[in-house]
């Protein structure tokens, strides 16, 4: 009985930890992909359509971070660190659109290859 509770726990704490990489592998990939947008914006008539829709795709993967950091960490007995580098993300990401939305560009692009960094970081700790 202790060994198959054991065993449906450490299945249960892998498939949260999947879902912890997963996440953050879209995460580093959509705040890739607005770095390409935030060129494009720059150079064509669509890029400022594509950067828009890829912010809020970028916010919803950060979103997503939180959950599964939540989910790997409280059922699935990991640590809470990944809890408070996914918050901290979401709290970066909070800012970034509201610096996109005021259009402060000073702080926006030097902000987002911050973050862009930092996601790299959290996907290699991982």
């Amino acid at each position: 009985m202790a060994t198959e509770v054991t065993a449906e726990a450490t299945a249960n704490a892998r498939r949260s930890s999947t879902f912890l990489q997963i996440t953050i592998v879209l995460q580093t990939l959509t705040i890739f992909l607005q770095a390409v947008s935030a060129g494009l914006l720059l150079t064509s008539s669509y890029g400022e359509t594509l950067h828009s829709v890829g912010a809020r795709v970028m916010y919803g993967a950060s979103m997503l971070y939180v959950l599964a950091a939540v989910l790997a960490w409280k059922p699935g007995g990991g640590s809470p660190r990944a809890v408070w580098y996914a918050s901290g993300f979401l709290v970066l990401a909070s800012v970034q659109v509201v610096l996109g939305i005021a259009h402060v560009p000073s702080v926006h692009l030097p902000l987002g290859v911050l973050m862009f960094g930092l996601s790299m970081l959290a996907l290699v700790r991982r």
